[in-house]
């Protein structure tokens, strides 16, 4: 669906000569990853609107065949879009000074489904607490009792639905089906270390070890994209571009009145009825309103930018989940080494193209657990997945002998970072800065996630299994030894967040409204993990899928349901 530009848009310095017809849309959303599907399936419900898409990168079938994508719809093949940038940012940190300078990858999605496209498909949704903490951080109405109908709202979950689960959502959800004695073996040893079972850590209890749930459907990965993107493209009212890079918001005052982008070497404008809707994620949110005048004033003036809007915070806040790999040899051939020998990846292969059965039919972090660190933590701050198998730098070289591994972070590290512009140019990468490990706690944190992680795998569960210590090695004992190992090996989980933080209008760093609006300009919305205040317990892409439903409830002025007093697991007081 294609209008003329509104009258007063024609005669706003953005706009085209009044005799120019230009395409003009309800709303214009810029990323199609997890949130921006969502908002253009919801947002197209509602037939008198229309949504334009954007995305930079290109869809995610090849000629329309899912199967001609394998890499990215076959759950094991996750890897290889990881490690290269035909669907991917490929961003890379500043060198870590708390890590021994190391230069840090970071993955980004840029396809049909973002990073729902390139993840390991972990659906977690943080704790209960994280989403309290929100509040009172100044997110209003994003507590618990209100995210956990949106959570609801997106699932299909294919154990049923619960008071937590959701039955019939377009996101489909499913538990591990290989159920390898490796998997069986890290929940056993996890309670034999002390830690409870927990049959569901979206639900009543995230604490615990147990089996975890994934966005695995039938065999296949269920992006955001297979989920809310496709079952709409049928609409007249929704229209989608790839391969576009959206370069400026353009502005008529303190009014977002659409975008200008680049298209097959062309520079191009599409103007907005009511909003302009930024769902680019973490990194590509902030860039683009710091690219179009709005963020902090001094850092626009350098790069010769007009400054629209002095926002200080855009950019600011930026969190992440760092982890590391523990890893033991087995002693038993059973792990996946076997599999990612040719002859055995084309047999995974052909049964996955044929049936969507098999090894290729799942991503293999089918078991994990949440954990406290230390007592007079209210709610787990360490997060496990278990893989029956050995990753060697994300997966870009091959596994070297059989061995099992725990992926093993802190959740709510105190390391606050920031990204800024590199210049005013659209296809320069922002500089980006974490600061992984910049204060003593997390440091400590990392410390305690090595020696909880070998507590679990010195239990009686994996006798039949344990070969010698990998990593760190048997030779990393001290305090002072294991730091170095973290500083070494500690690598991202993947979860940038946090830098256009969502709070309230007297917050000097809040860059958008409780309703998700950008402060102080009018018809502009960033709805992705940017606006999260602070980062969750957990992985990031139902976060965000429950934050895109919410949003386009507030979009479309619908009243948001509230679930009150739902029971939340909390650990025995003597625990503290």
């Amino acid at each position: 669906i294609c209008f003329t530009a509104s009258a007063y848009l024609r005669n706003s310095s953005s706009s085209p000569p009044a005799n120019q017809k230009t395409p003009s849309y309800s709303y214009v959303v810029i990323g199609a990853g997890s949130a921006g599907c969502v908002l253009a399936n919801r947002l197209t419900e509602e037939a008198h609107e229309s949504v334009l898409l954007l995305e930079a990168g290109p869809k995610d079938k090849w000629l329309g065949s899912l199967r001609l994508s394998w890499k990215i719809h076959m759950p094991a093949a996750l890897t290889y879009n990881l490690c290269d940038d035909k669907y991917n940012w490929f961003y890379h940190t500043l060198p870590q000074a708390h890590m021994d300078n190391r230069v840090l990858y970071w993955p980004r999605g840029r396809v049909w489904g973002g990073s729902s496209s390139l993840n390991a498909m972990v659906y977690i949704r943080g704790h209960a607490e994280d989403y309290n903490r929100w509040q009172r951080e100044g997110a209003e109405g994003w507590d618990y009792e209100h995210c956990l109908p949106y959570f609801r709202k997106a699932q299909c979950h294919e154990l049923g639905e619960n008071r937590y689960r959701g039955g019939s959502g377009p996101l489909q959800v499913s538990r591990g089906k290989t159920n390898h004695p490796l998997h069986r073996a890290f929940i056993e040893a996890g309670q034999q270390a002390g830690y409870p079972f927990t049959d569901d850590m979206n639900g009543h209890q995230q604490e615990g070890v147990g089996w975890m749930d994934m966005t695995v459907y039938k065999g296949k990965r269920w992006s955001s994209a297979s989920a809310y993107l496709r079952p709409a493209l049928g609409r007249p009212n929704l229209k989608t571009e790839v391969n576009c890079l959206t370069t400026k918001i353009l502005f008529d005052g303190r009014r977002a009145v659409g975008v200008e982008y680049m298209q097959n070497g062309q520079k191009k404008k599409v103007f907005a009825d009511k909003e302009v809707i930024l769902s680019g994620g973490a990194i590509n949110s902030p860039q683009l309103l710091m690219l179009s005048g709005v963020g902090d004033a001094d850092d626009l003036k350098e790069h010769g930018i007009p400054v629209v809007q002095h926002l200080p915070g855009v950019g600011k806040n930026l969190q992440d989940h760092l982890e590391l790999y523990i890893q033991q040899q087995c002693t038993q051939p059973i792990t996946l080494y076997k599999a990612q020998k040719p002859f055995h990846m084309v047999k995974i292969g052909l049964e996955w193209l044929t049936m969507f059965t098999g090894y290729g039919a799942t991503a293999h972090l089918e078991s994990g657990g949440f954990i406290r660190s230390r007592a007079k933590v209210t709610h787990p701050d360490i997060q496990f997945h278990f893989l029956p198998s050995q990753v060697i730098d994300h997966g870009r070289v091959a596994s070297k002998l059989e061995a099992y591994q725990v992926h093993v972070g802190p959740m709510r590290s105190t390391s606050i970072g920031w990204m800024k512009l590199k210049s005013n140019n659209p296809l320069d990468h922002p500089i980006l800065q974490p600061n992984y490990l910049s204060t003593d706690i997390d440091v400590w944190e990392f410390r305690q996630c090595v020696k909880l992680s070998r507590e679990i795998f010195a239990q009686k569960a994996f006798d039949p299994f344990r070969g010698p210590e990998v990593l760190p090695g048997p030779q990393v004992q001290s305090d002072a030894e294991i730091d170095a190992f973290v500083r070494q090996k500690a690598d991202s989980a993947y979860h940038p967040s946090c830098t256009c933080k969502m709070g309230s209008p007297s917050d000097p760093m809040a860059v958008v409204d409780p309703n998700t609006r950008v402060l102080g300009l009018e018809r502009l919305r960033v709805v992705d993990a940017s606006i999260m205040p602070s980062v969750v317990s957990g992985n990031l892409n139902a976060p965000t899928i429950m934050m895109a439903e919410k949003a386009a409830d507030n979009i479309r002025g619908r009243p948001a349901p509230v679930d009150a007093e739902v029971p939340v697991y909390k650990p025995h007081p003597a625990w503290f």
